[in-house]
């Protein structure tokens, strides 16, 4: 391990021999940190905490706290860090709550900026980019490959989709389904994320199929459970609505449109 001076590691803290701890670093009793992982001037990391292997963590992080929730009493409630992700200056992650399932989980080869807040009980699953000062409230999901803007704010129990983009700035108090923009306070839908979806390599077939079940769910005036027949009618047979339609029928805050 390469542990600076000055840092303040708990002689009970698990680290692999690899580990590096950076100046005035301070690591709680029940923190574990796997190999390769490199942490950074400043950073505390406390409470039951797991980090996988490379993560590079950097200064003046807060990782492990206990939850912002009054109805929190202090039990051993944890946050659980996957392997790759990259931490920026100053972001806060907490751990979860008895009552909200006991962790918080971050995935894998997750980017998240400086300033950023994930909230207790949240769950970050991979290859999503936070940008700076984005924040989520408590029991947030957010799935594969999302991207959400800088000084955007999700309300708690919010899921966001696969692959979907939220513009800088945004309020998104309900789900953001799969595939779709949203942008705005209150937040609105703005179709398939279309620019976004042809960078990563999805078919014209795909983008096409995402557009037509786009105007059938959210600008046809069907209800939703007859916008969802219709366009497991038109388009069903594309993975990429499909996945769509399991999304929107999962919803229990209800849909940004």
């Amino acid at each position: 391990m390469d542990i600076h001076a000055t840092a303040i590691v708990d002689p009970k803290a698990e680290l692999a021999d690899d580990v590096i701890i950076g100046p005035y670093a301070v690591i709680g009793p029940h923190v574990r940190i796997d190999s390769g992982t490199t942490v950074g001037s400043h950073t505390v990391i406390d409470g039951w905490t797991e980090i996988g292997r490379n993560n590079r963590i950097s200064s003046f992080v807060s990782i492990g706290f206990p939850p912002q929730d009054l109805k929190y009493k202090g039990g051993p409630t944890r946050l659980v860090i996957g392997d790759g992700n990259t931490i920026r200056e100053y972001a806060t992650i907490h751990r979860g709550t008895e009552h909200g399932g006991g962790v918080t989980q971050i995935g894998n080869h997750n980017l998240i900026m400086a300033y950023v807040h994930v909230a207790h009980d949240c769950i970050l699953h991979n290859r999503v980019i936070m940008a700076n000062a984005a924040m989520l409230a408590g029991h947030v999901v957010i799935e594969d490959d999302a991207v959400i803007g800088g000084l955007a704010a999700i309300h708690q129990f919010s899921r966001i989709g696969t692959h979907a983009y939220i513009g800088a700035k945004a309020g998104i108090k309900k789900d953001i389904p799969p595939y779709m923009l949203a942008t705005g306070y209150p937040a609105k839908l703005y179709g398939p994320n279309t620019v976004g979806l042809k960078r990563k390599g999805f078919s014209s077939e795909a983008i096409q199929g995402l557009k037509k079940a786009y105007k059938i769910i959210f600008r046809s005036g069907l209800t939703l459970p007859e916008a969802v027949e219709e366009t497991r009618r038109e388009v069903g047979s594309i993975a990429e609505v499909g996945n769509l339609l399991r999304f929107i029928e999962g919803t229990q805050r209800g849909l940004t449109r």
